[in-house]
């Protein structure tokens, strides 16, 4: 097991991915320091003999390696460059690590921002939702120098099972793009699949079944064809992230000039799920904004 003994990492952003995942760092033997809009969770942490940064340039000044795990662009914004943000706690040296879906130019922005301060950068966003969380068996996908790349790996070895260098800053969020446009896509599919078998008058449950271990078997119809089936969607990724991510997919295509039409048509169904009702449930309650008759 990779240890971490003695190694200062900061970690802002403790929700239903940052809490477990901070849990496995400091269970490896770093040295947390841990902050959060919301304090109840750092209260948590903290019984549990992890340190309160207080603020994010508090808890960069506190640490040399400073994780974010954040839910969207503009908050990795306000947490790095804002007014007592990570930048004017940093130290020299420092290492900034993103592990969540960030928009591609402005992550590429903030590479450059944070290494002006001489320090480096790493986009590293994750796939694999709660369960990889707590599991500590995320797949990471990482963007920056080699340099960067190779400071960050024991950590990310901690916290994933499968870990990629894909290239230059911002390259990591492009692999992430990509990922969640096939994550929506996937869920989209299964929830049709089940929907149909279930007005045609075939078991859904039999359906999966019956599907798995062939060519249309995959971890969706396993996890989320499952919650579908049990009409259960408590959060491990949230309905909201995914259309987030999906939206930020076709923003990238946009600017390279390119079509998704098949991602832009879950977007809109998420809007669909999202508008009525939904917001908070696990993104595999699509299949509501499929099955709605």
């Amino acid at each position: 097991m990779t240890t971490l003994q003695g190694q200062k990492t900061g970690f802002i952003g403790l929700g239903l991915m940052g809490k477990p995942m901070a849990r496995n760092l400091a269970n490896a033997g770093a040295d947390l320091i841990v902050h959060n809009r919301s304090s109840a969770s750092v209260d948590e942490l903290v019984s549990e003999g992890m340190a309160a940064g207080g603020s994010p340039s508090g808890t960069a000044q506190g640490a040399d390696i400073i994780i974010m795990m954040l839910p969207d662009t503009p908050t990795v914004e306000k947490i790095l460059l804002g007014e007592n943000g990570v930048l004017v706690g940093l130290k020299p040296g420092s290492l900034v690590i993103d592990m969540g879906t960030t928009k591609v130019p402005v992550t590429r922005a903030f590479a450059k921002a944070v290494e002006d301060k001489g320090c480096d950068y790493l986009d590293a966003p994750v796939s694999g939702g709660t369960i990889g969380a707590e599991n500590a068996t995320l797949t990471i996908m990482a963007g920056g120098t080699d340099a960067a790349f190779k400071r960050a790996h024991p950590i990310l070895n901690v916290l994933g099972s499968r870990i990629t260098h894909i290239g230059s800053a911002g390259t990591g969020q492009v692999a992430k793009a990509a990922n969640q446009v096939i994550v929506g896509l996937n869920i989209g599919a299964v929830a049709e699949a089940l929907t149909l078998a279930k007005h045609a008058g075939a078991d859904p449950a039999k359906v999966r079944e019956a599907l798995a271990g062939g060519f249309a078997d995959s971890r969706i119809l396993e996890v989320h064809g499952q919650r579908m089936i049990d009409d259960t969607f408590m959060p491990g990724a949230r309905a909201t992230v995914q259309r987030k991510d999906m939206d930020q997919a076709l923003e990238l295509a946009a600017e390279l000039g390119i079509e998704l039409p098949a991602t832009s048509l879950s977007r809109d169904l998420y809007d669909w799920l999202i508008e009525n009702g939904g917001a908070d449930l696990d993104h595999a309650a699509l299949i509501k904004a499929i099955d709605r008759y």
